[in-house]
């Protein structure tokens, strides 16, 4: 289930491994951010195909920046799980 603030892990690309967390839901796929500084995913566009999620979400606003991210990833003490690579 892909909604805002679900945490993915990238497994296609050179980014494969990565978590990430959903910014926003499109029709054609979603906006993920790492957010770079903290993941090394950088903010893009992913395919519905090559995204998983975990069972792990935060609390965040659609089309948030990637300050609110980590400040909600800090509140959800998720950023130690978050710098793994799966």
């Amino acid at each position: 289930m892909i909604e805002v603030g679900r945490i993915v892990v990238k497994t296609m690309g050179r980014d494969a491994g990565r978590l990430g967390v959903v910014v926003k839901v499109e029709e054609d796929g979603v906006l993920v951010t790492g957010p770079k500084s903290l993941t090394g995913l950088r903010r893009r566009k992913v395919n519905f195909a090559h995204i998983e999620p975990t069972p792990h979400k935060i609390d965040i606003p659609e089309g948030a920046d990637d300050e609110t991210v980590l400040k909600a990833l800090e509140e959800a003490k998720l950023i130690d799980f978050m710098r793994q690579r799966l």
